[in-house]
């Protein structure tokens, strides 16, 4: 008599997702100069880049995603919107935010990495939104989007333009943010600090100061846990 062949075990998805996750985020590699190096080369540096001595890790204009009325910490976090890595912890970083957002302050700095064409000019979107109140939307949409545009050898600008518009932006206004110096300089500040505080890949977090290596969800959380307290 044949035997039925074993069923196949079923597949824990959100574990599986998870996993991946962290496998993506344990395998940042080292990036050497950074784009913002690249971005300067042929420009003099603005006067309110950091100096190498006097990096901060959260400036007055710091995009700030929460506000707690009590704040008991802060998790800084550098990231690049054509990063791999951190669009698998984009959704976490939301989740994380609606549970500790009360007590805990979040902040996002840019920190664009040379092996992406795009990255650069990912996070002029994101700031020119930002100058309109539309910081978060414009990363929902770049994460959502990513698939889409990232690794791609040219530029971008056109593709970031229409998300622009179907957010509702001024499009006068938002072409002149992405062509000033001025929001050029603020994206090379978060970079040159990050680059300062030895941020050499994406996502890197700091809490409370202390640079995280992570290894697990649940390690993450319990930091955040103990931080809160």
């Amino acid at each position: 008599m044949t035997q039925a062949p074993p069923r196949p075990q079923p597949v824990d998805t959100a574990k599986k997702v998870r996993t991946i996750v962290w496998i993506l985020i344990a395998a940042v590699v080292a990036a050497g100069a950074i784009w913002f190096a690249i971005f300067t080369a042929t420009k003099p540096a603005p006067s309110s880049a950091a100096p190498a001595g006097g990096a901060q890790l959260v400036r007055e204009d710091s995009h700030r995603i929460t506000t707690p009325t009590t704040e008991k910490a802060q998790l800084v976090e550098f990231l690049d919107f054509e990063c791999e890595s951190c669009r698998a912890a984009y959704p976490l970083v939301e989740d994380l935010k609606k549970e500790y957002g009360d007590r805990i302050t979040f902040v996002q700095r840019y920190f664009p990495l040379p092996g992406h064409r795009n990255s650069g000019t990912a996070a002029l979107a994101v700031e020119a939104a930002a100058q309109q109140g539309k910081y978060e939307a414009m990363v929902a949409k770049l994460f959502d989007t990513q698939p889409q545009w990232g690794e791609k050898s040219d530029s971008q600008a056109a593709t970031f333009r229409i998300y622009a518009q179907e957010l509702g932006l001024d499009m006068a206004q938002y072409d002149a943010s992405v062509a000033d110096e001025k929001t050029q300089a603020r994206i090379r500040k978060d970079a040159t600090d990050g680059n300062a505080l030895g941020v050499t890949g994406t996502p890197t977090f700091f809490l409370d100061g202390k640079k995280l290596t992570l290894n697990t969800e649940e390690q993450f959380r319990q930091l955040l846990d103990e931080a809160a307290k």
